[in-house]
């Protein structure tokens, strides 16, 4: 039997097809969990108990729950993720009418998907869409999820491309275009796509000013395996640990320190925007939060010393059949625990002091815990721990789980260690 975090997790999967949805979804886990949503306008108030979360962007949240002892004495708990993952965005004006009467969609690549994932699946649209409001500098944003397949992006048949398993060089603009419709006499193609979103929201085509929107693969999370020990989906990088986080925050029982669970938007394209660790958004709500406490910036200093970070973004599980690409000592299994993610050229922000503090946690969660090591010869990527140190002078650790098929369409994790996982951040939190 699933365990109720995994269920948890494919239902969250499932009601996140990108980013604006995906905290949509954590929202309404917040509040039906007791969180109250504030505004980043408004006069910041963290006093002792309180539950809140704020937004930024539509696609970023910070939840945060408020410890009975001052901030100055407790310093915060942060967990960070991020709720963007690689996938096509569509361009303005995206109909594209075609010979044999076909149009498709003109999109753009956002991140680092492996493009051939997502050939020949069911697709539909996500995002957001930007509505008129009460003044120019007053508009309306509304999320939107077409839950039917609308679209597909279908591959060149190997007929007319024998070489096509030796090697096939896709350009985004020619091969990654998906089809939608097929035009009739009574079709028309301007404005399709626009005509859609307006009936999908039961708005007037004039009142719709822009829009977000996204692709995503209908196809439902599962499990797998023989004893259902794996899990199958889109975007388990990062939402993974952007549902274990807010899993953690809402169950935490500790009540002397304060927690934070911040999801953060577009680490997979630099985290270079006000929404994203680059920004000083984190900074600034941690600043505001010690002062509303009546901290000076001296005592938020001293704060921000007994502040520990952890930086949840997924690892690099074995892959028996590329056994060559792995570091030969230091090559995480699913289902072996959460993993360390370590870097001898600061890629990653942990540390031994760092790394063993999430082992002491590990511990006291019952988890078992793995490190992730480059092969010496692969270069990794980065994530959101050296961004956020950059922004605030806190300690932390890079973390995540062991994940195949990393920005694949469909990504593989263990079910053990997402709950392990969850464990972790809750012993973190409690």
């Amino acid at each position: 039997m699933k365990s109720k975090y995994i269920d948890s997790l494919l239902r969250f999967m499932d009601s996140s097809p990108c980013n604006f949805l995906a905290v949509d979804t954590i929202k309404n886990i917040l509040v039906e969990n007791g969180f109250k949503e504030k505004s980043l306008k408004d006069k910041m108030s963290a006093k002792a108990g309180e539950k809140f979360f704020y937004t930024k962007n539509d696609s970023a949240i910070f939840a945060v729950r408020v410890g009975s002892k001052p901030i100055k004495e407790t310093g915060y708990k942060i967990i960070a993720a991020h709720s963007d993952s690689p996938c096509f965005r569509i361009k303005p004006h995206a109909e594209m009418r075609c010979d044999g009467g076909i149009v498709k969609l003109n999109t753009e690549v956002y991140g680092g998907p492996i493009l051939y994932t997502w050939f020949d699946r069911p697709l539909s649209i996500a995002g957001r869409v930007i509505l008129k409001g009460a003044s120019p500098l007053e508009v309306v944003s509304r999320n939107i999820k077409i839950d039917r397949p609308l679209m597909q992006i279908s591959h060149l048949a190997i007929h007319f491309n024998r070489a096509v398993n030796e090697g096939n060089h896709l350009s985004k603009q020619k091969d990654m275009l998906p089809i939608i419709a097929k035009v009739n006499k009574d079709f028309e193609t301007d404005n399709m796509l626009v005509n859609l979103v307006a009936q999908e929201l039961g708005v007037a085509i004039k009142e719709i000013i822009d829009f977000d929107l996204l692709l995503y693969d209908t196809t439902p999370a599962c499990t797998f395996g023989l004893n259902n020990e794996f899990i199958s989906s889109g975007r388990l990088d990062d939402l993974s640990m952007a549902h274990a986080a807010i899993t953690a925050i809402t169950e935490a029982t500790d009540h002397d320190s304060t927690c934070i669970a911040a999801i953060f938007d577009n680490e997979e394209t630099g985290s270079g925007t006000k929404q994203g660790a680059g920004s000083p958004v984190l900074a600034n709500v941690l600043q505001r939060m010690a002062e509303s406490q009546g901290c000076n910036f001296d005592d938020y200093c001293i704060a921000l010393q007994k502040t520990f970070l952890v930086s949840a973004d997924n690892a690099h599980a074995y892959h028996p059949n590329y056994g060559e690409k792995y570091d030969p000592t230091n090559h995480p299994a699913m289902g072996s625990g959460p993993c360390i993610k370590i870097n001898a050229n600061c890629k990653y922000m942990s540390d031994a002091h760092s790394a063993a503090i999430f082992k002491n946690l590990c511990d006291a969660a019952g988890s078992p815990c793995q490190y992730f090591i480059n092969h010496s010869d692969v270069a990794g990527g980065s994530t959101l721990g050296n961004i956020l140190t950059a922004q605030i002078d806190i300690e932390g650790v890079d973390v995540g789980n062991p994940l195949l098929a990393m920005h694949s369409a469909r990504e593989t994790a263990s079910c053990d260690d997402h709950v392990n996982m969850i464990n972790v951040f809750k012993t973190f939190f409690s």
